[in-house]
């Protein structure tokens, strides 16, 4: 019987990402299970989907707590919970230095831009804003440093000239639900390996508009 790794994601919100992984990690053949979703919110939509598919969820509440104190909670409950990796998925919480390192090379996070371009917030505003031709999203490991860790995988979208900040995020978010499930599949496969700010990908084939990491 395949080892299923445990994991837990982080959401905040709607948890559409949450969706995209639970969906894959249904597939007999996936290498992971998604054991815990826990939200710093406790009003998320995303609870209420993964309790209606039988997951186990956790709320913790953010607001008035320090970041010290907030990461020490979450850090336990996932450590109660036997996780034993991490996907952040509209999580909006910036996380503390020790508890990345924690987690460093078993917690990863989703981003809707290719990075290095357009990190943080309003970011398919700051696409149209800018007139590039092409955007798309990033999947990466969680560093101190935002939006800044090694890049697993990528999906490019093209930007028409009278695209709009909420075209732009329907298009993005399409791939952004292919490419996630794909990074999970890889990391809990044992594929992926980091050289600098190099992500390195054992075996890998790239699907038509997906860029990786140079295999090895």
């Amino acid at each position: 019987m395949m080892d299923r790794k445990a994991v837990a994601v982080l959401i905040s919100g709607r948890g559409s990402n949450l969706r995209a992984l639970v969906e894959a990690a249904d597939q007999l053949d996936f290498p992971a299970r998604i054991a815990l979703v826990l939200s710093n919110n406790p009003t998320a939509e995303g609870l209420d989907y993964a309790q209606a598919k039988g997951i186990t969820t956790a709320v913790i509440p953010s607001k008035g707590r320090t970041r010290e104190d907030f990461d020490a909670e979450v850090n336990e409950t996932l450590r109660t919970h036997g996780i034993e990796l991490v996907c952040l998925a509209g999580f909006m919480r910036i996380l503390t230095e020790g508890f990345v390192q924690t987690w460093t090379g078993r917690m990863i996070n989703i981003h809707p831009s290719l990075l290095p371009a357009f990190k943080g917030v309003k970011v398919h505003e700051q696409v149209v804003a800018s007139g590039v031709r092409f955007t798309g999203c990033s999947v990466h490991f969680v560093t101190p440093g935002m939006d800044e860790g090694p890049i697993i995988i990528q999906a490019v979208v093209p930007v028409p000239i009278d695209a709009t900040p909420e075209t732009v995020a329907a298009a993005v978010l399409e791939q952004e639900h292919r490419i996630y499930p794909t990074a999970l599949r890889w990391l809990a496969e044992g594929r992926l390996s980091i050289e600098g700010q190099v992500v390195r990908v054992k075996d890998a084939t790239a699907a038509s508009g997906v860029m990786i990491s140079p295999s090895v």
